[in-house]
């Protein structure tokens, strides 16, 4: 059975759109298939990080309103047969999505692949909402700082109120995602520290991604950060997010750190 996750936020700039790229990667190589859908009408990003602005012919809203068929939208990623991108359109708004229109795409979409992801615009307009609307499952990124969680925890207020589970009466799964973290910084006190974020948001933590000028580098170069460099610090942190998606039990560490979140708070509790 497919599943549909939305890559959501509150505030801009933490990174949805590279973890979109790099869990869809992670996942596809894999073998299961996946389709990254670029939610951002009007500031498209997603076919850049995925290396395939100059693919791009139909769109997302071209395939809501009827315009193209999903084939051809759809751009089959080179590195990976099992990875493919619905891109947004880039000269359109969000008006131009219709509720009835993305209820129809999503209904293709499960046909076709494994995983649905969907790389959510930030905030609670209409955009985000309609990205959120029939996900199975939510990632909530946040950076460690107090405005990006305070505006996360809006976030899971509209996946429990706005999706067509939470209509239905059902849970939509949630995870915490928590990325350009500095374990050195955060010991100084200048950031949020994991268990201060877990405490605000209360939702279980599916990775830490550490601050790195390798997912610059990735972005850049149109590479998912998974594949770029593989065996770099955010690209493990990625992989093992996407283990975890895929039902793996693996431990959380924190970057930087040679033990586990969970022994470090065990250990302050037995102190």
């Amino acid at each position: 059975m497919s599943q549909v996750l939305v890559v959501t936020s509150g505030k801009g700039g933490v990174g949805k759109t590279t973890t979109t790229a790099a869990l869809g990667a992670a996942i596809a190589v894999t073998g299961q298939t996946v389709v990254v859908v670029d939610f951002d009408v009007g500031l498209r990003n997603l076919d850049l990080v995925m290396g395939a602005e100059r693919r791009v012919v139909y769109d997302l809203i071209n395939v809501v309103q009827g315009i193209a068929k999903l084939p051809q939208a759809l751009i089959r990623d080179k590195r990976i047969d099992t990875l493919s991108l619905l891109p947004a359109s880039q000269t359109r708004d969000k008006d131009a999505l219709t509720d009835d229109g993305v209820a129809r795409v999503i209904k293709e979409l499960r046909a076709k692949f494994d995983w649905v992801i969907c790389d959510s615009p930030a905030g609670i307009e209409r955009g985000a909402t309609l990205a959120m609307r029939y996900a199975d499952a939510a990632i909530i990124v946040t950076n460690p700082e107090v405005s990006s969680v305070r505006d996360s925890d809006r976030i899971v207020g509209l996946l429990d109120s706005k999706t067509k589970k939470a209509e239905l009466g059902e849970r939509i799964e949630k995870h915490i995602l928590i990325t350009r973290f500095d374990a050195a910084r955060a010991a100084r006190g200048e950031m949020l520290n994991i268990k201060d974020v877990l405490d605000i948001l209360s939702l279980p933590l599916l990775g830490i991604i550490p601050e790195s000028e390798e997912v610059l580098r990735a972005s850049n170069l149109g590479t998912p950060v998974t594949l770029n460099d593989p065996t770099s610090a955010p690209a493990r942190a990625y992989c093992d997010a996407a283990c975890r998606l895929l039902g793996q039990d693996l431990p959380m560490v924190i970057p930087n750190d040679r033990k586990s979140i969970f022994e470090k708070l065990l250990g302050r509790r037995a102190a």
